[in-house]
């Protein structure tokens, strides 16, 4: 062996060591090793930057730029305050449902993400119980086409990169539906083993915030448990006012009528949710402002508006702001927002207009704390434009129309021209970490394969893989995989051991669309470790969950998708 593939080999070894026992990123991991291969000259700095123009990885920048539009429509808001019911069989059957096919187009994480919210504090079923599924839901869901997840992605790359046509977009599906459906009812029938826990209390700071339900509002005539109005994400519903009485504690049998104040309590960072409710007014709507960037503000203790009113101050006209929400520590606050009195010490957040800074009282009145950037909600066309534009963007693609980087750009242009996302959301949305990660990998692969150490590895195991059926070397390959996911993450997974696959298969004469396959699937299939996949950590916080719990219910998943996945492959590739 040559010493720069003894280097190769170690900076390959130090990368998996480096995921599995750091705390360090992902990111930083394989940047370091890629700076490494280039002081080393392992590598040449023009194949680095090559690796940024790979198809696959452009594809997946795409499609998550442009699921932000598709998150902010009414239906995922809608999908989300809708999900959940007192009957329990159906809920779950819901959530298991609505993951599983949403993600098999819309990126899973962003899915999960999505959907926490609303489960963590719905009112009928511990969210310990939902949570899980959900993500397992949505790992399956994404295994049914090309974009249902990045590792797909980063696997259609890395054939990309070695000369193969890569992924059709179907390729997947015939597996992700017959694995993938299997697998939801095992979930669904392995719940009961799932714990009941009580969601810890909110750590966010309680605003109060009042919706007024107008005359032509299709929330009249239904009850708040019709409405939905309980399944809220970090807001809940207190108290109405109705004609000058007051109704708490609400109950779900209430029926909401014409004129109802609502006052709910909650994370303001979520009023978001309320806007996409039809037929809902907000105290500083009537103040035609803008509230896409709110100030929060405390009351200075010798503000001449203590012991008043907001109507009575004539709170908008004399600052050029509408107050959204009021929170006052200490004490829960009660009735209209424009009917309390103030309090030194009370916190506002207010819809500022252009002069609210210019304003000669404010300093006497206020200390300003720090702006809020809260969702603008999509009218109807923008709407119509984010979802209707997406799923005419796969559609294209999937049917061989266009290819998906092209539909996809398009896409993201009209977004921007139509201020349903903008120029600053994308950049703060650009998945930098993820990039790294995907560009190191392929940096590492290209690094394995030239200095001749993929070969020389495979020349060693040549006389076990010549008397091993491929089969048996098929299963290796994808154990080895679905280990490595469970260590370090399915995106470094899939990248770290598609080389090797390429390898095996080329000494073996062998096709490899079934090892790539078996890549793709098994650094997907993450269920016994809340690290191993993106979703997995997002409920793991959620839903207060221990280790074990997810490798209770995560071993007879992971093995139920696993031998279903390989038999398949047995049988289509007849091994």
């Amino acid at each position: 062996m040559e010493i720069t593939q003894i280097l190769v080999l170690g900076i390959f070894l130090s990368t998996i060591l480096g995921l599995v026992f750091s705390n360090k990123s992902p990111s930083l991991i394989f940047a370091l090793a890629t700076m490494t291969l280039l002081l080393t000259g392992s590598l040449e700095v023009n194949q680095v930057l090559s690796n940024l123009n790979n198809r696959g990885l452009v594809i997946l920048v795409l499609l998550l730029l442009v699921s932000i539009g598709v998150d902010k429509s009414r239906i995922m808001k809608t999908l989300a305050r809708k999900l959940i019911t007192a009957n329990k069989t159906l809920s779950t059957l819901k959530v298991l449902g609505i993951s599983y096919f949403s993600s098999a187009i819309l990126n899973n994480t962003a899915v999960v993400a999505t959907l926490t919210g609303p489960l963590t504090h719905n009112q009928h079923i511990a969210p310990s119980k939902l949570l899980i599924p959900l993500s397992y839901a949505a790992i399956l869901g994404g295994t049914v086409t090309l974009v249902g997840t990045s590792t797909n992605l980063i696997v259609d790359s890395f054939l990309i990169e070695h000369g193969q046509p890569g992924f059709r977009f179907w390729d997947f599906t015939l597996y992700g539906l017959t694995a993938g459906l299997s697998c939801c009812l095992l979930i669904y029938l392995l719940q009961g083993m799932l714990p009941d826990l009580k969601p810890r209390a909110n750590e966010f700071k309680n605003y109060i915030i009042e919706a007024k339900v107008v005359d032509s509002s299709p929330l009249i005539g239904k009850s708040i448990e019709e409405n939905h109005l309980r399944n809220l994400p970090e807001l809940f519903l207190v108290e109405i006012v109705r004609k000058k009485q007051l109704i708490s504690p609400v109950h779900p049998d209430t029926v909401i009528q014409a004129g109802d104040k609502l006052i709910f309590s909650g994370n303001i960072e979520r009023v978001d949710t309320l806007d996409h409710i039809p037929g809902l007014s907000f105290f500083a709507d009537s103040n035609g402002l803008l509230r896409e960037n709110l100030t929060e503000v405390i009351i200075t203790n010798r503000a001449p508006i203590i012991g008043k009113s907001l109507k009575a101050v004539g709170f908008r006209s004399m600052f050029d702001a509408a107050v959204m929400g009021i929170r006052r520590d200490g004490e829960k606050l009660s009735g209209k927002l424009g009917e309390i009195k103030l309090k030194a010490g009370d916190f506002l957040l207010l819809a500022t207009g252009a002069d609210f800074k210019t304003r000669p009282y404010l300093n006497n009145n206020f200390f300003l704390l720090n702006e809020l950037k809260v969702e603008k909600k999509l009218h109807g066309w923008q709407d119509i434009i984010a979802v209707g534009g997406f799923l005419s963007a796969i559609s294209l693609a999937a049917f061989n129309v266009l290819s998906l980087e092209l539909t996809l750009l398009f896409l993201l242009v009209i977004l921007v021209l139509t201020r349903v996302v903008s120029s600053n959301e994308l950049k703060r949305s650009l998945p930098t970490n993820l990039i790294i990660v995907i560009v190191g990998a392929l940096s590492l692969s290209a690094a394995l394969e030239n200095t001749g150490t993929i070969a020389l590895l495979t020349d060693w195991l040549q006389p076990i893989l010549l008397g091993s059926s491929p089969f048996m070397v098929l299963i290796a390959v994808y154990l080895s995989t679905l280990v490595l996911t469970e260590l370090v993450t399915n995106n470094a997974a899939a990248a770290l051991m598609f080389p090797f696959a390429w390898g095996i298969s080329t000494a073996m004469n062998l096709p490899i669309m079934p090892f790539a396959l078996a890549v793709a699937f098994a650094a997907s299939a993450s269920f016994i470790s809340p690290w191993g996949y993106q979703t997995n950590l997002l409920v793991f916080s959620a839903g207060e969950y221990r280790f074990k719990d997810f490798v209770r219910i995560g071993l007879p998943i992971s093995a139920a998708f696993s031998t279903i996945i390989l038999f398949m492959l047995k049988w289509q590739y007849g091994f």
